[in-house]
């Protein structure tokens, strides 16, 4: 069923609107929270590719009976005092974005951000860019690499809630930016600029968040994206192929994930007694759970415990200027076109007085 259209008035100018999309949050650290949380996270059919009657018992039955505590306590060691790092950067991200528009566009276009998973979804985003007179929309997901299970699942939420509308916007999407030359350049200045304060390792771990190996073979670009932002980051970085290492984290369940796995590799280089060792998440924009509890803390214990002596996570990009031009560059990329078509507030007026004398009402 179709929802009713915003009010319309005429001369009302038509604008531009940029939604940037990040995978979500729970709304507290807490075991309440994080149930509605992981059922709707872990109900996506793209995020589990598994029968679904098979999965509900599993989900129902054994996860969300045992692991929204466990989680709820991982995120409470990493919880902001303004809330979920996630939301806070993402939050941040999207006002800097706009002022960096508001500097190269006029008008600049509205600027929103939504959450695949929890608050605020895409479908109470898109409903207020057409309140706010988008009639053309670019959807930016906030994953370099494109994976089914991220990009694929974000553009689902944006394609579902467009079934229910009357009046369809125009709509583009960024489908991914791993080899972006400014995206690997500010991955590049993120890591010497630590490097200039805290020194340099004896090896680089890049650790990009896993999906199954399966989805390699069913023909997901994603293992394949996330070598090539390996490799094009070393090179900016100068390092031989034997300091550095592209791994993969956050392995669930008991199949095959892409490898090799960030924690085995951290083990292996501690019982080596590797002096230092840094890890970097490039497949990540802001930092989050996965970033500052499963590498920063989990990462960190496993290296140590195994007999390595120093350990450093390198911060994603968060808000670094660098990352913020990069994201308005590519935003300004794929506005093309849509920005010659912009019209003036004299023209929207012009329209308006027409439209009235020709008999339609206020």
């Amino acid at each position: 069923m179709m929802r009713p259209e915003p009010a319309y008035q005429h001369g009302s100018m038509n604008r531009i609107g940029v939604l940037l999309i990040n995978l979500g949050t729970p709304d507290a650290p807490t075991a309440k929270a994080l149930r509605p949380y992981l059922k709707q996270f872990l109900s996506e059919p793209r995020i589990i590719e598994l029968p679904r009657w098979l999965w509900w018992f599993v989900l129902n039955g054994i996860i969300l009976n045992t692991r929204p505590r466990k989680s709820a306590e991982k995120y409470a060691q990493i919880w902001m005092p303004e809330g979920s790092p996630l939301k806070v950067h993402t939050e941040r991200q999207t006002e800097l974005l706009l002022q960096s528009l508001e500097e190269r566009i006029k008008p600049a276009p509205v600027v929103e951000y939504a959450m695949m998973i929890g608050t605020p979804s895409i479908a109470e985003k898109l409903q207020r860019m057409k309140e706010r007179g988008c009639d053309r929309i670019l959807v930016l997901p906030l994953f370099p690499q494109y994976s089914a299970s991220s990009s694929g699942c974000a553009m689902d939420g944006v394609f579902s809630e467009l079934r229910s509308m009357r009046n369809i916007p125009a709509v583009r999407t960024v489908k991914h930016y791993h080899d972006d030359a400014g995206y690997i350049e500010a991955l590049a200045q993120n890591v010497r600029e630590y490097w200039d304060k805290h020194g340099q390792p004896d090896k680089l771990i890049m650790s990009f968040h896993g999906v199954p190996r399966k989805t390699l073979d069913l023909g997901d670009p994603y293992h394949c994206e996330c070598q090539k932002t390996g490799r094009l980051l070393a090179e900016a970085l100068a390092l031989t192929s034997d300091q550095y290492q592209v791994c993969f984290q956050s392995r669930f369940g008991f199949s095959e994930w892409l490898g090799p796995y960030t924690s085995k590799t951290l083990k292996e280089l501690g019982r080596q007694n590797l002096k230092r060792v840094d890890v970097v998440c490039p497949g990540f924009v802001a930092d989050c759970l996965e970033t500052l509890e499963e590498i920063a803390i989990e990462g960190k214990a496993t290296f140590i415990e195994a007999g390595g002596e120093d350990f450093h996570y390198i911060p994603c990009l968060n808000e670094h200027s660098d990352w913020i031009k990069v994201l308005g560059d590519i935003t300004h990329r794929h506005l093309a076109g849509w920005l010659d078509q912009q019209v003036s507030e004299e023209a929207a007026e012009l329209s308006r007085k027409l439209a009235l004398e020709l008999g339609a009402q206020e």
